[in-house]
């Protein structure tokens, strides 16, 4: 047995990997990546493939950077983990103070985290443990979005939108009010009108507000996008609407940019599109360049002077884990983010999602394709039965054989669902970008006369 058989056998046998049905992992010869460089990636046998996916949305300058390699050699050449838990280190404190530099004015203070989840988690207890703190306990209730998702811990899941997760989990879940995807009332409502779609959807927002404002802790929104629902942009104005109405009735603003920060939108954050200020924003993914996990819950003034307290009272926030403002991830972030403002990688965005949208006009009008959709460098293509119109059965997994067809051609991409997602790192060029399209454009026409 070579050892790539064997490493193939022991994947399959002892590794259970996430968001995976084990029983038919392997059947369509997952990779088992071995190394990368830039934007491309290599198997055990040394195949490349591009990353069209970002390494799962998160790959920012491409792999292997030499800035972020040296960033994290040498972190490691003086200590790499200590405990955050009454204790600090330079590269955290750093980091701290330079988020809070970049992100919104409203956002003062850095709380540290290893993934979105727990940034979100950390967002939801925030927010609950401040009316608690400031003797209005009775505000409890979240309000959220149909086809939200958050992350996959409980608090996290309670203010998310996917069915399948709360047949499932629904017995742990807090309850939640959920109004209108913003994307479904444009499309589905107001005929494509932005404009009409987001005063609805904001009387809709309000009335709520009017109506249970004494039991409303927060709101929480996605950046701009709701991703894992698949890429469904909202119309202009949600994001300035739902703060000016959510100061007015003192409910407060939780945006979650674990997916849309750090360029993705085409902006550092999603937030300043709109110039919106929330009281609490979740950051992740990109955070570190997609070298290692770390994430942060940034919260406004107001919110961490209601933790201030005398040591007897118990005001503080009760959370913290092990890794918690780890020094190598924080070391390998603050380098992410000079690159950022050193660099012109924001400044040629536009032209790369510009790009982006005409080449995914080649998808409009083919039977085996829905209509595709974008918001700044990411973007989803539903793939369809010509015979039908319709997605193809969830149990036959075409998807699936349209990504591996596209990975034999050179381009690494996963499924979302019923669609085709390209999420490349933010540095990838013009070039790799009709690479990535037309790879796609080929396989998925394939896939469809299978």
């Amino acid at each position: 047995m070579s050892e790539t058989e064997m490493l193939k056998a022991w994947d399959r046998r002892y590794f259970w990997h996430p968001f995976t049905q084990m029983q038919c992992y392997g059947d369509d010869d997952p990779w088992i990546i071995d190394r990368a460089e830039g934007h491309y990636l290599y198997n055990v046998d040394g195949e490349r493939c591009l990353d069209a996916v970002a390494s799962l949305w998160c790959n920012v300058h491409g792999h292997r950077h030499p800035r972020l390699d040296r960033a994290l050699l040498e972190q490691l050449g003086k200590v790499a983990h200590s405990t955050s838990l009454g204790a600090s280190n330079p590269p955290a404190i750093r980091l701290a103070k330079k988020l809070v530099d970049c992100s919104p004015a409203s956002l003062q203070h850095c709380f540290f985290t290893e993934d979105g989840s727990e940034a979100v988690e950390v967002a939801i207890k925030m927010a609950a443990q401040y009316w608690v703190n400031i003797g209005q306990p009775e505000k409890h209730l979240f309000l959220t979005l149909d086809n939200a998702y958050h992350g996959d811990t409980v608090g996290a899941v309670s203010v998310g939108g996917f069915p399948l997760f709360h047949e499932v989990y629904g017995n742990l879940l807090f309850p939640t009010r959920r109004l209108p995807s913003p994307y479904v009332l444009q499309w589905e409502q107001c005929q494509g009108d932005g404009e009409a779609a987001a005063k609805l959807w904001l009387q809709t927002l309000e009335a709520l507000l009017l109506a249970e404002k004494e039991k409303i802790a927060a709101l929480i929104l996605e950046g701009g996008v709701q991703g894992a629902a698949g890429i469904l942009p909202f119309p202009p104005g949600i994001l300035q609407g739902a703060q000016q109405l959510c100061n007015a009735h003192d409910v407060l603003l939780i945006v979650d940019e674990v997916a849309t920060g750090f360029g993705r939108s085409g902006k550092l954050f999603s937030c300043e599109r709109e110039g919106a200020e929330p009281d609490l924003l979740a950051l992740g993914k990109g955070l570190s360049g997609g070298y290692l996990p770390i994430a942060a819950t940034l919260a406004s003034e107001k919110i961490y002077q209601a933790f201030l307290a005398p040591f007897g009272e118990a005001q503080q926030f009760y959370y913290g884990h092990t890794f918690t403002a780890n020094p190598l991830a924080c070391a390998v972030a603050l380098e992410n983010l000079d690159i950022f403002a050193e660099g012109s990688l924001l400044s040629e965005l536009p032209e790369k999602i510009a790009r982006l949208q005409k080449g995914l006009e080649r998808f409009r009008g083919q039977v085996w394709a829905g209509d595709p959709r974008q918001f700044g460098l990411m973007a989803a293509i539903p793939l369809r039965n010509p015979a039908t119109g319709a997605a193809y059965p969830y149990g036959e997994r075409v998807e699936y054989m349209v990504c591996k067809r596209a990975r034999e051609m050179g381009v690494y991409s996963r499924p979302l669902g019923d669609l085709l997602t390209i999420v490349p790192p933010l540095s990838v060029t013009a070039a790799e970008i009709d690479t990535i399209l037309q790879t796609l454009f080929n396989a998925m026409a394939e896939g469809s006369k299978q």
